[in-house]
């Protein structure tokens, strides 16, 4: 499902919303993530996840292509950590075990 995708489905889910009011909602929704994790928030959606950011710290890697040491810097990068009714959700309706859509 793509960013615009979610805006449709939530304008369809909401008529009292505006197709804008939709737009404003997905998108304040993810900016707040964002800049949360920016921050060096946490942030938890019960039953969804927990979205963090993690610090890697500097290491040396090499070229695959020469086989040349290069120095990877130390950097943040977000992570997502499935909570327990995702998971059973997707394990519920994964394109094996059937079961009913989303």
């Amino acid at each position: 499902m793509t960013r615009s995708e979610l805006i449709e489905r939530v304008a369809q889910q909401y008529p009292q919303l505006t197709y804008r009011d939709a737009v404003k909602v997905v998108e304040t929704v993810f900016g707040e993530i964002t800049e949360a994790l920016a921050r060096g928030s946490r942030v938890e959606l019960r039953g969804f996840g927990i979205f963090e950011a993690v610090s890697r710290k500097k290491r040396l890697a090499r070229n695959p292509r020469t086989g040349e040491s290069v120095e990877v810097e130390a950097k943040r990068l977000p992570r997502f950590k499935a909570g327990k009714g995702l998971r059973d959700r997707v394990n519920l309706t994964g394109a094996v075990g059937g079961g009913r859509p989303l």
